[in-house]
């Protein structure tokens, strides 16, 4: 799954995307760790992958997302 990056907080790690259809999500810094990043920023696209309805991991559209 897809989205566009919406707020995204260095201090804590955690943040939200937005995917195409406008719903919002939020991710946690377990989420964040889980894909191998240091940085995001408004606007980025990313990947990311759900547990349930929770967000486990969020990467760039370029790289895996991890298994």
């Amino acid at each position: 799954m897809q989205g566009t990056v919406k707020a995204f907080d260095a201090e804590t790690r955690t943040g939200s995307v937005l995917l195409d259809d406008g719903t919002e999500l939020p991710f946690d810094a377990e989420a964040f760790a889980a894909g191998g990043l240091r940085l995001l920023r408004f606007g980025q696209r990313v990947n990311l992958a759900l547990a349930g309805d929770r967000v486990s991991a969020v990467t760039l559209s370029t790289f895996p997302l991890p298994s």
